[in-house]
């Protein structure tokens, strides 16, 4: 099973997200809603996409899709070339936990746990020895900016320290893709633009992949592609040549 996860098939012209018709229905009794359409979508290695539209459009559900929260009603969606639909719910969990970090709003860290064991948490799970998760966590903080606070615990630092802390948690996997919701939506303006610009250092220099869901024009204007959803649908996608 592990290497069916963490090794599949690579081949130069393979996308790193390839969904194919995706979409989702959800049925409550005989009432059957549909949170997204069938959609068509590859993202490339390296990409920094903007995902906007009003509330209810799709987004989170098709972030929610790719992200391996949750599974397609129709469609195929290849992560890395895997076939996530046809994965178990611990497959996903696996190949999540390994290939994907999440960054939320309201940062979800936990508050009775210092900062560094906060990032330690993914490679837990993965069972990594406790010097090795140290090593790493530590490496993740300076990386975001944090070198120094990582015996604090979310109490004692600011919304945007919080925010780092989450994104050094994404990062500590050493994750490819990472997953960003409304992740300025609790900051201030120049708070998060601090933390915007640590996205696309990340973006830059790493070559992390973004995909970042927000309603806000102006975090959308750090990305290099906007894909904007409508009642379930995308309307648009289009790339930032100036960005």
């Amino acid at each position: 099973m592990k290497s069916r996860l963490l090794q599949p098939p690579r081949c130069s012209d393979m996308s790193l997200v390839e969904a194919q018709g995706i979409s989702k229905t959800y049925t409550f009794g005989e009432v059957e809603v549909r949170a997204l359409c069938p959609t068509t979508l590859t993202i490339e290695e390296g990409e920094f996409i903007a995902v906007m539209g009003p509330s209810g459009s799709g987004k989170s559900t098709l972030m929610n899709i790719l992200g391996c929260l949750d599974k397609p009603t129709t469609g195929k969606y290849l992560l890395s070339g895997v076939d996530v639909g046809g994965l178990s719910r611990d497959e996903r969990a696996e190949i999540r936990n390994r290939k994907i970090g999440f960054v939320f709003q309201g940062f979800n860290l936990l508050s009775r746990t210092a900062a560094i064991e906060n990032v330690e948490l993914p490679l837990l799970y993965n069972g990594v020895p406790a010097e090795e998760r140290r090593q790493k966590a530590m490496a993740a903080l300076k990386k975001v900016g944090l070198e120094g606070r990582e015996h604090h615990h979310p109490n004692q630092l600011s919304g945007g320290q919080q925010q780092r802390v989450a994104i050094a948690r994404a990062l500590v996997n050493n994750a490819p893709l990472i997953f960003a919701d409304e992740p300025t939506g609790n900051l201030d303006t120049k708070t998060s633009a601090e933390i915007m610009d640590l996205f696309v250092q990340l973006n830059t220099e790493a070559s992390i992949t973004v995909m970042l869901v927000t309603h806000e024009p102006d975090i959308a204007a750090y990305s290099r592609r906007i894909i904007r959803f409508l009642d379930g649908c995308i309307v648009s996608d289009e790339a930032r040549s100036n960005a």
